[in-house]
């Protein structure tokens, strides 16, 4: 693994893994929740080797990324997630930079690529358009779709707050094996990434992401301007190779079957057999291959 490093914005203290040539094409790889830059162990060193830049972050709430000041709300919505991501390219002086991610970092991704769309010359998003529609999140889905999200419901109690403090790598676990079921990790790799829960923040944001994304707890008012913006269902121009692991169980691929409507650019669908929602682990060669086509 490449050495740790560490840059500020005006929020945060981001901790990152840097591989590759400085000079090189920058490309950002975003980690999902529950997970942490170990999702791309398999990605960044062929990137890197093909001359790309590559810069993989803790997103905030995990790892070694901290808030700089004590009064910022401890925020995981969707609007934080793609201003940080922003935030951190300004702070390394980077204009452009190729994208990849899934989960909360395939929403950072997306959000950065909606609204500031002259940053991101190109876009990898795992499961599809991970924008949230907000205004529509209280309407019911499917029955087995509710039941893959008994997670999100069980964090809306103050039962679940106390249980992910209390259990945080027994529901991460679960979460792994239930999401990725032909994954066959071992506790080894499972405890590679569990440190990054220990992050003080990472309940708190959690929570809270959790709960905004159903209008169920107050975002942050920085951050409003941008929500309105994301309310809008931005599109995206950047071309984007969208990938999906056929056995999500958290997303299954239908999911975002009709997601073509959201991208304005060359728009390419991909699902990818056996892999599930950690598909950049249990395939790598898939992002690696697609983010290299969209450089070419």
């Amino acid at each position: 693994m490449p050495p740790m490093k560490t840059v500020r914005t005006a929020t945060l203290a981001i901790a990152y893994e840097e591989s590759g040539p400085s000079d090189g094409r920058p490309v950002v790889l975003l980690h999902g929740w529950p997970s942490d830059p170990r999702d791309y162990d398999g990605v960044a060193p062929a990137l890197a080797a093909r001359g790309f830049r590559v810069l993989v972050p803790w997103l905030r709430g995990f790892g070694a990324t901290q808030f700089l000041d004590p009064a910022t709300p401890r925020s995981g919505q969707q609007a934080a997630l793609g201003a940080d991501l922003r935030d951190f390219m300004d702070a390394l002086g980077i204009a452009r930079a190729w994208l990849a991610g899934y989960d909360w970092g395939g929403r950072a991704a997306c959000v950065t690529a909606a609204l500031w769309p002259e940053r991101v010359p190109g876009l990898v998003s795992i499961t599809g358009y991970n924008i949230q529609h907000i205004p529509t999140a209280g309407r019911p889905a499917a029955a087995e779709q509710e039941h893959r999200y008994w997670y999100q419901w069980y964090f809306h109690t103050e039962r679940g707050r106390a249980g992910l403090e209390q259990n945080r790598r027994d529901i991460a676990r679960l979460l792994w094996r239930l999401w990725s079921p032909n994954w066959p990790f071992d506790a080894a790799t499972f405890a590679a990434t569990a440190a990054s829960f220990d992050n003080r923040d990472f309940v708190d944001v959690t929570i809270q992401s959790y709960r905004h994304r159903y209008g169920n707890a107050p975002g942050d008012p920085a951050l409003e301007a941008l929500e309105r913006r994301l309310a809008e269902r931005p599109v995206i121009a950047a071309p984007t190779i969208v990938l999906h692991g056929a056995c999500d169980g958290v997303g299954p691929p239908e999911q975002s079957q009709g997601h073509a409507r959201y991208f304005s650019g060359r728009y390419e669908r991909r699902v990818i057999p056996v892999a599930g929602h950690f598909l950049s682990r249990e395939a790598p060669e898939t992002v690696i291959e697609a983010v290299c086509e969209l450089d070419a």
